[in-house]
């Protein structure tokens, strides 16, 4: 085939694609497809960016945020009973508190074990299972304050320490008042009504201000969330701990 041949060939197939381009777009247009992208663009050169598009990933960017619930999850408190023990973690982004035991919470989460010095709370740690199966580990560290809210005031404070939350001034004046009127019970030591008579032989034996000590911490208990019978086992282990520092 001679060199006129070939062009005149190339010619026509260039021709031909571009009557079959410009049919197939008018056929496209007769049932309302869109048009809007030129009948010579094939996708292959990069269109305009719409910022929008992008506006979920600057508000919350995966370079930013936690990948890792874990990771914002402290240990802030592990108290002994009898035949258990308690943790209490808090979730530093959204300071929601929670407690967890051999049996599982609400949320399914599970204490495995926990580990450190007793006397040293910048040592303990715990290992959970949330649901799932999976076991994440976690520290003490010192509860952040919350920055939109002013510090509390000296005498709401918890006399069991930074791992409880501080009381409200109609808290504190609960927990003076029950010391006084301690046959009665009060809000916070897990008993359903009354304590019975073999606790409040035990309270007997203890000053006021001790009593009062006790129902501080376990006011402090009962914000961190603790049920009726989790508090009901910490408050008889803090009666029967103090009574025995007494002698």
């Amino acid at each position: 085939m001679s060199r006129q041949t070939e062009g005149i060939v190339r010619k026509a197939r260039m021709a031909g694609r571009g009557i079959l381009c410009l049919t197939a777009w008018g056929f496209l247009a007769a049932f309302g497809a869109d048009t809007s992208q030129p009948p010579n663009d094939d996708g292959a050169i990069p269109q305009a960016v719409n910022p929008q598009e992008f506006e979920a990933l600057l508000v919350n960017s995966p370079f930013t945020r936690s990948l890792d619930f874990s990771d914002s999850l402290i240990l802030t408190g592990i108290a002994h009973l009898e035949n258990d023990v308690v943790a209490t973690l808090l979730d530093t982004e959204t300071f929601e508190s929670h407690v967890v035991s051999k049996t599982a919470n609400l949320r399914g989460w599970q204490l495995v074990s926990v580990g450190g010095n007793a006397a040293k709370m910048q040592t303990w740690s715990a290992k959970i299972q949330i649901a799932g199966g999976e076991i994440i580990s976690v520290r003490y560290q010192e509860p952040p304050k919350k920055r939109t809210r002013s510090a509390p005031s000296s005498s709401g404070s918890s006399s069991s320490g930074s791992s409880l939350p501080p009381l409200s001034s109609s808290q504190v004046a609960e927990a003076k008042k029950a010391a006084v009127d301690y046959r009665e019970g009060f809000s916070s030591d897990g008993y359903p009504r009354k304590p019975p008579p073999e606790m409040v032989v035990k309270l007997s034996r203890l000053s006021v201000s001790q009593r009062e000590d006790i129902n501080r911490q376990m006011l402090g208990w009962r914000n961190k969330g603790l049920g009726l019978d989790e508090r009901r086992k910490i408050y008889e282990n803090l009666v029967d701990r103090t009574s025995q520092s007494r002698r």
